[in-house]
């Protein structure tokens, strides 16, 4: 069965209602300037309320472009065991960051790596999926030039489901997933998991319990 990851979380009333539906991995994003924004007291507050809760889903940190010891840092303090790394890092980064978590914070966190997809996979940048050996999973996500996520645009799905054999990993999809549009995705590409933030809002930083509902059982049955 298709994973679900809702990102973007910003308060523990989403976070319980998306656990409570079925996701499987909550995203907390703490990249600065962005509409859903975590300081790490916040995140703190929201993953105290999950443990008192007994909420088993996955709590993945997004970064983008992070110090490495800082993100770490985050990472530990917070309580993630997922980390999602959504700019340009680099596959160093990744053996590096995951060494830092080990050696630092006795933690193994798993790395979903991000790749934006335009015309192909990962335009702008010199390394692609095959030279991040140090990531457990990828994702692809729509290629926009000013934002990093959270668009609500969404790509040609063809695309993976061309390259889906020579990816070499397990793989989430994002991009302009909603209710409606969930289960053609996954029917088309196959992916481990389906990623969304805005499709499940009623505005940006707050979820809508029905979208959210709608969506995970949609991507679920397919």
């Amino acid at each position: 069965m298709v994973k679900v990851k809702i990102c973007g979380i910003t308060n523990l009333e989403d976070a319980l209602e998306a656990a409570e539906y079925g996701a499987d991995l909550l995203g907390f994003i703490f990249v600065e300037g962005t509409p859903r924004f975590l300081t790490r007291e916040r995140a703190k507050a929201i993953t105290a309320g999950l443990d008192a809760a007994g909420v088993r889903a996955g709590r993945t940190a997004l970064f983008k472009d992070e110090d490495i010891d800082k993100a770490a840092e985050m990472i530990a303090a917070c309580g993630m065991d997922h980390v999602q790394l959504h700019g340009e890092e680099t596959p160093d980064y990744c053996v590096k960051l995951k060494e830092a978590l080990g050696e630092k914070y006795g933690l193994e966190v798993k790395i979903i790596k991000t790749f934006k997809v335009a015309d192909g996979i990962m335009p702008h940048s010199a390394s692609g999926p095959d030279d991040y050996k140090e990531a457990d999973y990828f994702l692809f996500d729509t290629y926009h030039p000013e934002l990093a996520g959270g668009s609500g645009l969404s790509f040609d799905r063809d695309i993976l489901a061309r390259e889906k054999e020579n990816i070499g990993k397990p793989f989430f999809i994002a991009g302009g997933l909603t209710p409606e549009n969930v289960s053609g995705a996954v029917r088309a590409v196959r992916p481990y998991g389906v990623d969304t933030s805005s499709g499940v809002e009623r505005k940006p930083g707050k979820k809508d319990g029905d979208l959210l509902k709608e969506f995970i059982k949609n991507a679920k049955r397919t």
